[in-house]
């Protein structure tokens, strides 16, 4: 088969459907995976989200493993999350077919071994992508059985077992599914209970939930499913306003991913999420180590530090993050991005569960939101700012240049370049792996400070 290089990513398998990726294609990618983790288990997960495509593409998927002679597990829909408690709960690996917050015409692969852990260029991406190309060998013994099973109710027992939300004052909470597969978790996840689930029967959450655009639809006909763009949030805004809700809740498409605003409507930084999911965790697990990645707020170190808690910095990708979670046994970890990881969750992302943590703060007190997070926004921020550059490596150096002459300029290169100012102001500029592009991240005291360091390091960039 051609060279595949331009869908086997970083992290997962993506492309356009019919053009870059198809059954036949998808087929060879499941016979390859079940090569690769055959030694270690004779079955496989397998859930989808709601585009048009996924559950032809997760049926193919499912006929390539088989054929291997490895077992099936369908759960069917699925949020990328409840995939990855299939695979820790059942000590499966898994495949989750989704292309996130990707346009309609995408479609991709997301594979993880037993216990959500994840699979990568390094951890057997390559392999598969190899495999796939030169040809999958045949296997001479019995196809494999495909068997159906539904964990969704298993998958809400289990965050609701990780939060206490029974003590709650009622609160009103409008949830943008973005017609993704938030449309499908949130009503089982904040509803009754039944008595067969892990921790027995409950009843449902004190919280009234305004449901915007929980239809599911791969077309994705309202908006973008990507809260971290701010025109795809503008709706959820106008309505937590309108509706006078305690606060608004947007997923992204496959729901792995959770964005919040506050009772104004106002956004709420996941660095400030991540610090206050922290504080939560560090009062379970005092002195435990916490993880951030090198874009999120120096707020985020300070409030772990003041917590009782150890603060470890990583590069920017969940590979690094989950990688070093496992070496130091943190209790959580969190990116600018919108994605938290939990310990209690095989250190694998939920959104949902972060979202529990910030309404289970938001309830145990009378304060709105926007009190309760001010403590954790000490900072004004940027937000990624992106230059179209002809080189990376010359543009990026033209900045080290220009400031490794300054007096108590702290420079290093973790990912990318991070440079510290004796004023307390910082950014990060780092190179995208997919397109001729650098991205700046800038924090300072104040909006003006981050817009005039900001305008600074741009001259530089753009010159």
């Amino acid at each position: 088969m051609s060279d595949l290089s331009g869908i086997v990513k970083a992290y997962d398998i993506r492309g356009v459907v019919g053009e870059q990726i198809d059954a036949e294609l998808v087929r060879a990618f499941g016979s390859a995976f079940a090569l690769l983790i055959k030694p270690d288990s004779p079955s496989v997960v397998i859930g989808h989200d709601m585009r048009d495509s996924s559950p032809e593409l997760a049926a193919a998927f499912a006929e390539g493993v088989t054929s291997q002679g490895l077992d099936v597990v369908s759960i069917g829909l699925a949020s990328t999350d409840q995939l990855y408690f299939a695979s820790g709960s059942l000590g499966m690996p898994g495949a989750m077919f989704t292309a996130s917050h990707n346009p309609a015409k995408y479609n991709g692969i997301k594979l993880c071994r037993a216990g959500a852990a994840p699979v990568g260029q390094d951890s057997g991406l390559s392999e598969i992508r190899e495999s796939v190309e030169q040809g999958v060998p045949a296997f001479e013994g019995a196809p494999g059985r495909i068997t159906e099973r539904d964990v969704l109710t298993d998958y809400a027992a289990h965050l609701r077992g990780l939060v206490d939300l029974s003590g709650s004052r009622p609160l009103k909470v409008v949830v943008d599914a973005g017609n993704g597969m938030g449309g499908h978790t949130v009503p089982t996840v904040f509803g009754e209970l039944p008595a067969s689930v892990e921790g027995g029967p409950r009843k449902a959450l004190p919280i009234e939930i305004v449901p915007m655009y929980f239809e599911l639809d791969g077309n994705f006909p309202n908006h973008e499913a990507n809260p971290l763009d701010p025109a795809n949030i503008v709706d959820l805004q106008a309505k937590v306003r309108e509706s006078g809700a305690d606060c608004g809740l947007a997923f992204d498409g496959d729901a792995d991913r959770c964005f919040v605003v506050d009772e104004r409507g106002e956004p709420v930084s996941p660095s400030a999420v991540t610090a206050l999911v922290a504080v939560r965790e560090l009062a379970k697990s005092p002195g435990s180590t916490v993880i951030h990645n090198l874009i999120t707020s120096h707020a985020v170190p300070e409030i772990i530090a003041e917590n009782g808690g150890k603060a470890v910095r990583t590069r920017v990708g969940h590979s690094f993050i989950k990688e070093k979670m496992a070496e130091t046994d943190a209790i959580f970890g969190g990116e600018h991005s919108a994605h938290y990881y939990f310990r209690d969750f095989w250190r694998a992302d939920t959104g949902m569960l972060a979202a529990l943590h910030v309404l289970a703060a938001l309830g145990e007190q009378d304060g709105t939101l926007s009190e309760l997070t001010a403590r954790y926004q000490r900072y004004a921020a940027s937000g990624e700012i992106n230059s179209t550059v002809d080189d990376q490596v010359a543009r990026q150096l033209a900045v080290k240049d220009a400031y490794a002459a300054r007096q108590g300029v702290r420079i290093d290169e973790l990912d990318g370049l991070t440079v510290e100012l004796p004023s307390g102001g910082w950014f990060n500029l780092r190179p995208s792996n997919t397109e001729p592009l650098l991205r700046l991240n800038v924090e300072a005291a104040d909006a003006d400070a981050v817009r005039a360091l900001a305008d600074e390091v741009l001259a530089i960039v753009r010159h």
